[in-house]
């Protein structure tokens, strides 16, 4: 939008009345991609730059009076900006024709920006002001633009695993440092829903999730620098992790975990989950032990998980806790079956398929909501 605008301009001063109005079309179709509104639009765009004033101020550093006095020539700049209704620049263009209009609010822009400062640690700045959760790419930062939006209040049982994790979610928001988490426990229990669902809840408190795939645990010490600076706090989330034996991967996490690479960041956590405690694949040969030291060879096996400070198992649901979240799903969802009904097809569904599990719960209610 602001290089439609500055193309505008440059058409207006200098160009034909046909490119000017190619011009301004492109400005007002961008304008109108943003909601149709300058004031609001340009409110935006400071709130997502990521400014060189920012950065230094989130680092806390040492702001000169030349800067911000540059500063506030650029916030005034851009209050011009966001009070330009549609006639400054219609009247500049020969047209006497409709040309399409935009809309302006009352806002003061300098007063938000230093406001929207004071904010950063919770409110985000940037790309983190407009998204809350990313993956890696070629070494950056990707905003996932439509995130799972799982919060707890829709999730059922297993309520004192996901208290584990929220609180020591909350520990990280609050900055009091929070330990890596591990969750490991059956397919289909919510594992990787909880930590989605914790980030989520403390999502306005300034926490971020960043998924890294197994294959990219060796870029997590570049992302740690990007982010150690940060006023916000960063869940690093691996989903679905083991190893094969003599993975090289395995070494480079436990260093990470153990702080050998990076060091310690209050402001980082690493989240991960696993169908396996021991996250290390073993054949029956390496069990038994080939290895003349086989004491030391199992310690190894196990030594990655124990890295994490909190372990939280999530085992298979038993019967009457399955049938409880099966009927509390087929209330949120407006199931109307009878008891007796519901259970009996709920346990035929989960012979059927992969067993009794959360996952399994919700696939079953959402088949019958669809008449199927």
């Amino acid at each position: 939008m602001v290089s439609s605008l500055q193309k505008l301009l440059y058409a207006i001063e200098k160009g034909s009345l046909d490119d000017q109005l190619r011009c301004y079309g492109a400005f007002s179709n961008a304008l109108y991609a943003e909601g149709g509104n300058i004031s609001e639009f340009t409110k935006r765009f400071i709130r997502e730059d990521e400014n060189f004033f920012l950065i230094m101020t989130t680092k806390k550093a040492i702001i000169s009076r030349s800067i911000r006095e540059c500063l506030d020539e650029e916030l005034a700049v851009l209050q011009e900006l966001a009070e330009m209704e549609t006639p400054k620049l219609t009247d500049l263009i020969d047209y006497k024709h409709y040309l399409p209009h935009w809309d302006t609010s009352q806002v003061d822009l300098k007063s938000e920006y230093y406001q929207m400062i004071d904010a950063v640690p919770t409110t985000g700045y940037g790309i983190f002001a407009r998204y809350r959760a990313f993956k890696i790419s070629d070494g950056e930062l990707v905003p996932v633009k439509n995130p799972d939006s799982q919060t707890l209040d829709r999730m059922y049982g297993y309520e004192r695993e996901r208290k584990l994790v929220l609180e020591n979610t909350r520990a990280l928001a609050m900055g009091r440092g929070a330990s890596n988490v591990l969750l490991y426990g059956d397919a289909g229990t919510g594992k990787s829903s909880t930590i989605k669902a914790c980030a989520n809840y403390f999502a306005d408190r300034g926490v971020r999730l960043v998924e890294f795939d197994k294959s990219q645990l060796d870029e997590i010490p570049d992302v740690i620098d990007m982010l150690y600076d940060s006023p916000l706090k960063f869940i690093f989330f691996i989903d679905d992790l083991s190893f094969s034996a003599g993975d090289d991967s395995f070494c480079f996490l436990k260093g990470i975990l153990e702080g050998n690479i990076t060091g310690y960041s209050q402001n980082i956590a690493i989240y991960a989950t696993s169908n396996r405690r021991h996250l290390v694949r073993e054949t029956a040969e390496e069990r038994q032990g080939s290895d003349i030291h086989l004491n030391d060879t199992l310690q190894q096996t196990m030594s990655l998980s124990a890295r994490f400070g909190l372990t939280v198992t999530f085992s298979k649901p038993e019967k009457d806790l399955y049938l409880e979240i099966v009927r509390k799903l087929a209330d949120e969802y407006g199931v109307e079956l009878s008891e007796e009904l519901l259970y009996r097809k709920a346990e035929a569904f989960a012979i059927r398929n992969s067993g009794r599990s959360p996952r399994t719960a919700k696939q079953f209610i959402q088949l019958l909501r669809n008449g199927l």
